[in-house]
């Protein structure tokens, strides 16, 4: 069986996000979740759902938005 990138979904309060998707892209999801849902086990309802975790797991592999980000938070430059 393949080895998906996502896991299990975590329960957490969501905010409401509206997107519109290419249809491709919708059924690129759809066939996710079902893929996901036979390798954990659990089913995925709603497809959408999985589009936060994906966001998640693209951005914490970016290292340069890492490194952006980190640079933001903490401006190495001395002022005073």
């Amino acid at each position: 069986m393949a080895k998906l990138k996502l896991g299990a979904l975590e329960d957490d309060k969501p905010i409401k996000i509206t997107h519109e998707l290419p249809a491709s892209i919708h059924r690129d999801l759809v066939a996710y979740a079902e893929i996901l849902a036979q390798e954990t086990g659990q089913p995925i309802q709603d497809p959408a759902k999985l589009i936060a975790p994906m966001l998640a797991r693209f951005m914490a592999a970016d290292k340069s938005f890492r490194k952006a980000r980190r640079a933001r938070q903490h401006p190495s430059g001395d002022e005073g």
